[in-house]
């Protein structure tokens, strides 16, 4: 999601090949859009002028527009038990990414990321990168 609000030519070919995914199949997962939304609420937080705030009050509400209109898997009690999983094995990962993963691995979902080394750490999670 990130590289997609980015741009550039990385982005291009990831929306190509997105293109080719029927939509249905297409999801996020809530705590990409709280890392996403931390991201814009700690930059309005720094603003103190009133035009500062225009950007990432735009940006705050293009990103809630995009998530609204895409289906956003939930951290349930499925991704509760992978991610208590995950912790007892003590695989070396952040916790928002143990979070992602725990929502892939409790939904049988592929994470595009090009985060591929942290998340080849957890055996049987399915991961690609697009982005190349």
């Amino acid at each position: 999601m990130t590289l997609l609000r980015r741009g550039g030519a990385q982005a291009e070919r990831l929306v190509d090949r997105l293109n080719d995914v029927p939509e249905e199949l297409l999801v996020t997962c809530v705590v990409v859009f709280e890392e996403q939304m931390r991201g814009w609420m700690a930059q309005i937080a720094r603003m103190r002028t009133g035009s500062q705030f225009v950007l990432p009050y735009g940006s705050l509400a293009t990103t809630l527009t995009i998530y609204c209109a895409m289906n956003v898997l939930p951290f349930d009690e499925r991704a509760s038990f992978q991610f208590d999983d995950l912790k007892r094995r003590r695989i070396r990962l952040g916790t928002q990414d143990l979070k992602i993963a725990s929502i892939a691995l409790a939904n049988d979902s592929v994470i595009l990321t090009r985060n591929t080394r942290d998340f080849a750490q957890i055996q049987g999670l399915s991961f690609e990168d697009w982005s190349v």
